[in-house]
């Protein structure tokens, strides 16, 4: 059963936090770079994109789950360049493919996919096919100064749309529609979809978390 768009905080730590700064974006993804300084840039750290630190770093994301593969990802940045790294994994999951394609959402059309790749193949298992509810979950993984392992999801529920809406955003943002607005993410203004989405979700769930 699909809800409301929520955040939902999975404190593996309560230790105290040491500084963060400066905080590694675990990602190689310029979208997401960019997103992520949007929503944190007022947080009193400095974000370092890995690529500024020369931590170019290929993680296998085989945990099964997104948050093992969040908190892999951040492990070997936090271990690779000695900072505090912040690293998340997202899902789409269709609620006709009973989830899919989730944790293999950056390779639903295999191994090599392209974003393109992995559009297509949506819009064809979704041919024809009535309930096209989804929604967007993305689990953030912080390993703090201290190596500590914090973990932080949100939810974004919507709809699959018939066919590719939109030129901003990335990955399937023009294929997904929220729930209470009658564009995708990829037409919508940036300021917009930083309100909403499931990646603004989990980061309040980390502000919440840095704020105590």
């Amino acid at each position: 059963m699909f809800l409301f768009c929520a955040f939902t905080p999975l404190l593996h730590s309560v230790a105290l936090m040491t500084t963060l700064s400066p905080l590694v974006l675990a990602t190689g993804n310029a979208g997401k770079v960019d997103e992520l300084r949007a929503l944190l840039g007022d947080l009193n750290q400095t974000l370092l994109p890995a690529s500024e630190l020369g931590a170019s770093l290929t993680v296998t994301e085989d945990a099964g789950s997104l948050d093992g593969n969040a908190r892999k990802k951040a492990r070997a940045y936090h271990d690779n360049t000695g900072h505090a790294a912040l690293a998340d994994d997202t899902g789409l999951e269709v609620a006709a493919l009973d989830g899919a394609p989730g944790v293999h959402t950056a390779r639903f059309a295999g191994a090599d996919a392209t974003p393109e790749d992995n559009k297509q193949k949506l819009l064809t298992v979704m041919d024809g096919v009535d309930d096209r509810r989804a929604r967007f979950r993305t689990v953030v993984a912080l390993i703090d100064a201290n190596g500590t392992s914090h973990t932080f999801e949100g939810r974004c529920e919507g709809t699959i749309v018939p066919a590719p809406r939109g030129d901003g955003g990335f990955g399937y943002d023009p294929l997904f529609r929220p729930d209470g607005y009658d564009q995708t993410f990829a037409e919508m203004p940036t300021a917009t979809k930083n309100k909403i989405s499931h990646r603004r979700e989990a980061l309040d769930a980390l502000r919440t978390f840095l704020s105590r």
